[in-house]
């Protein structure tokens, strides 16, 4: 499995309904070569989720994967220029034509999944590159985009790639009703724990997003260990959302 955040010892990968979906996402694209989009706020765990659907992949045989990620405002040239050098660990100082000629054959065997993360900073160019990409009928990948806020109105801003859209998973802070039992399972110091606690917790610090909630149980857990303390209680909640700033009311 991916990396619990901070290398959270003791926690367990939480079965969301999301999360599940994730994994059947992806087996849905790699299947039939198509185009699927998983986006959502930072911190509601597309990426961990994403990663763990990625490692299921491998350990059945899957394609390989190529993962791109680009920072702000990217051009199509920078974007054919690493996706070549993921390709082949080299960059090509032609033209972009050029370029993506040798990226087609390159697409067309093996199959592949090509992951493009912070798809929210895409533009029009580099979104209509990829389309045309994986339109080729000799290239054989699936297609994934993964982004946070503003990434399907982004992406859904382009007729010719939204119809093509074969799935669509947006994640989401979880609700507060599904707190208690959720985190009663994510880590032992919750265990037991009073959904009443679990629930003010969630409403002052973690807001239903899991790197919230995972930066909070990394401290809390510190601070039971420090005092010799198997569960959370009130003193180790308020001294956790002091170290942490005081939680979203202060």
């Amino acid at each position: 499995m991916p990396r619990h955040f901070a290398d959270l010892t003791g926690a367990a990968t939480l079965p969301t309904g999301t999360f599940q979906l994730a994994h059947r996402v992806v087996d849905d694209l790699v299947k039939n070569n198509a185009t699927g989009v998983i986006h959502g706020p930072a911190g509601t765990g597309k990426t961990y989720a994403v990663e763990s659907a990625l490692e299921e992949q491998a350990a059945r045989g899957g394609p390989a994967v190529c993962t791109l990620s680009f920072t702000a405002r990217p051009t199509m040239r920078l974007v054919a220029d690493q996706l070549l050098a993921a390709l082949t660990g080299t960059t090509n100082s032609r033209n972009r034509f050029h370029i993506t000629t040798k990226l087609l054959d390159l697409l067309a065997h093996p199959r592949r999944l090509l992951v493009v993360d912070e798809a929210q900073r895409l533009n029009s160019d580099c979104i209509e590159l990829l389309r045309h990409l994986h339109d080729e009928p000799k290239t054989k990948f699936a297609l994934l985009y993964v982004g946070g806020d503003g990434c399907w109105e982004v992406l859904s801003r382009e007729p010719m790639l939204r119809s093509r859209v074969f799935r669509r998973l947006p994640f989401r802070p979880l609700a507060a009703d599904e707190v208690p039992d959720l985190m009663r399972g994510y880590h032992p110091i919750y265990q037991d724990a009073d959904a009443a606690l679990l629930r003010q917790i969630d409403e002052l610090y973690g807001q239903g997003t899991m790197r919230d909630w995972a930066a909070f149980t990394h401290t809390a857990a510190g601070l039971c260990q420090d005092a010799g303390r198997s569960r959370i209680d009130t003193e180790v909640i308020d001294n956790a959302l002091t170290l942490l700033g005081g939680g979203v009311h202060a």
